[in-house]
């Protein structure tokens, strides 16, 4: 083992999860732009096959962009949370804002996850037709993959706040 690596600060620690994290909300948030920009590949793993009228067409169009752009400002914040330049931005309000996303990310997508399995599990019965193919995909891949997202902010911002313990207070790097 070299003896220089035992010794070297913790800052890498962790590291991985925050940029993980801006890799998966700059994908996702490239998923989303394609469809506001009118693609149709893979759409109907999320909305199903149902026919909107224009109006419903232009709403989601609308919604594509937001959550798109929502995403992108979701993977910066991931990687604030362990980047150099990321230390530069209040770090009580990078740590709160970090923790807040990763709550609310695991929560979304776990309690999507939860509803979706009883129905598939048949444990609860809709009373409407279900569509299959969308439900599925919201199972093992939309809301999953907000389940992961939240878990990688959790990690990051753990490394974050534990950064700013050791400063005392603040996630600057000493130099």
């Amino acid at each position: 083992m070299d003896v220089r690596a035992a010794h070297r600060p913790d800052r890498y620690r962790l590291r991985w999860a925050g940029y993980l994290g801006f890799c998966w909300g700059v994908v996702f948030a490239a998923i989303s732009f394609y469809w506001g920009s009118g693609g149709t590949i893979g759409v109907e793993t999320v909305w199903g096959s149902t026919a909107f009228s224009p109006a419903q067409k232009e709403t989601l169009t609308i919604a594509a962009w937001i959550t798109g752009f929502l995403k992108l400002v979701g993977a910066l914040l991931a990687l604030a949370l362990v980047t150099r330049w990321g230390a530069r931005l209040p770090a009580r309000s990078l740590a709160v804002l970090g923790w807040g996303a990763a709550g609310l990310l695991f929560v979304y997508g776990g309690t999507n996850m939860v509803g979706e399995a009883l129905v598939v599990s048949g444990i609860v019965k809709p009373t409407g037709l279900v569509e299959w193919k969308p439900l599925l995909w919201h199972l093992y891949v939309w809301d999953m993959s907000f389940v992961i997202w939240g878990i990688l902010f959790g990690l990051a911002a753990w490394r974050f706040t534990a950064a700013m313990r050791i400063r005392g207070g603040n996630a600057r790097p000493q130099k």
